[in-house]
């Protein structure tokens, strides 16, 4: 059909990108710790303060750590039942593994330079573009059911598009925010929490409510 065109699967596939992107995300989760270590010959006088030095980079680790954890797992929800993958796809699913390789340079920004606010701004950025670029494949995805195996209801999609939207929407907000305090902007990260955990719990609903209805018809 001209128009849904389907890409061969010798020049791509969902378990091809899919293999792809499970590289990409060990890769860059394995380069930000690259930078967590003490300086050489420290000794026992000095090791409290080197290990007091090195904190920022284990707390921006564990960050980005969890940050690049949670993209990980809506991107294997996002193609969860996807059997073929088109150019457009294709496109967008590099588009968001290449930021997602990028993220160790910001989290050495953060860990360094944490209370400058070009640093927490470019964090912000960076997550924010992440979850525009995976938001926008999100949608890619919904618009082309002909790619996939099962075709989600609305109502679970739309929920998963806002679920998603929230973590670029808060980290874009973020991005002005530093320039006027730093700290607020990082506190303002927090917003997530309970936003993620109210789309989370209405996401498992509407999809046992799908599943359930599922069972019924058959």
């Amino acid at each position: 059909m001209k128009g849904h065109q389907r890409v061969r699967d010798d020049e791509g596939s969902a378990v091809r990108l899919i293999a792809l992107s499970d590289g990409v995300f060990a890769i860059a989760m394995t380069l930000l710790a690259l930078d967590i270590a003490l300086p050489d010959g420290v000794n026992s006088a000095d090791f409290e303060e080197a290990l007091a030095d090195v904190m920022p980079r284990v707390w921006a680790y564990a960050l980005s750590f969890l940050v690049i954890a949670a993209f990980w797992r809506g991107h294997h929800q996002v193609f969860r039942y996807v059997e073929k993958v088109d150019g457009t796809v294709i496109r967008l699913g590099l588009l968001g593994l290449g930021l997602i390789a990028l993220m160790p340079f910001p989290t050495t920004l953060l860990a360094e330079y944490g209370d400058l606010s070009w640093s927490v701004a470019v964090y912000s950025g960076a997550v924010a573009a992440m979850g525009i670029a995976q938001l926008a494949l999100m949608i890619a995805l919904w618009k082309r059911p002909w790619l996939s195996g099962v075709t989600l209801p609305d109502r679970v999609a739309r929920n998963d598009v806002a679920d998603l939207a929230a973590t670029a929407v808060v980290f874009a907000i973020a991005v002005p925010l530093a320039f006027v305090s730093p700290t607020g902007a990082k506190l303002w990260w927090a917003v997530l929490i309970p936003v993620k955990w109210v789309l989370g719990a209405r996401g498992n609903r509407l999809r046992a409510a799908a599943r359930d209805s599922a069972q019924e018809s058959t």
